[in-house]
């Protein structure tokens, strides 16, 4: 978890390739009129996230039951985002991504044909809720140190 431009979905697809599991990115579970309110600059709020979240708790219980594995990246940068998620499971592991507003500004700057614009990081930032919990990463590491952070953790 982390604001957008952290990383989540590189460190997410990398953790997943090194547990040889399922890797799913939240925003690829987005409806349409979301994207298409997050591409015209507008940030979502509770209610555009809900049935969200929904979704991507349901996917997770599924994997669960199912004893299958799977790396989840998502933003879930509220605490009630967060537990909706977490699923009340202690198998569910959390990792927060944790950057400085102008290194994740410089990467969504550099970043192309992605709608989640520079220019909402710091709605991301107004919104975040850290965690006190879970596995908490530096983002200014190589991805490959961040792995072997969140494998010696988990």
């Amino acid at each position: 978890m982390g604001v957008s431009g952290c990383g989540k979905s590189t460190v997410g697809l990398a953790l997943a390739q090194e547990l040889g599991c399922q890797f799913y990115d939240a925003d690829d579970f987005h409806p349409a009129e979301n994207v298409a309110k997050m591409a015209a600059g507008n940030p979502l709020n509770d209610d555009d996230r809900r049935p969200w979240l929904e979704k991507l708790a349901e996917l997770i219980g599924e994997h669960l039951e199912a004893q299958r594995p799977m790396v989840l990246a998502c933003s879930a940068l509220k605490e009630w985002y967060r537990q909706l998620l977490l699923v009340e499971d202690e198998r569910v592991e959390l990792v927060y991504l944790q950057g400085e507003f102008e290194l994740i500004w410089e990467r969504m700057s550099a970043r192309e044909n992605h709608y989640m614009r520079p220019e909402m990081l710091q709605s991301q930032f107004d919104t975040l809720e850290e965690p006190d919990y879970g596995i908490v990463i530096s983002i200014d590491r190589p991805v490959e140190e961040q792995i072997e952070t969140i494998l010696k953790q988990a």
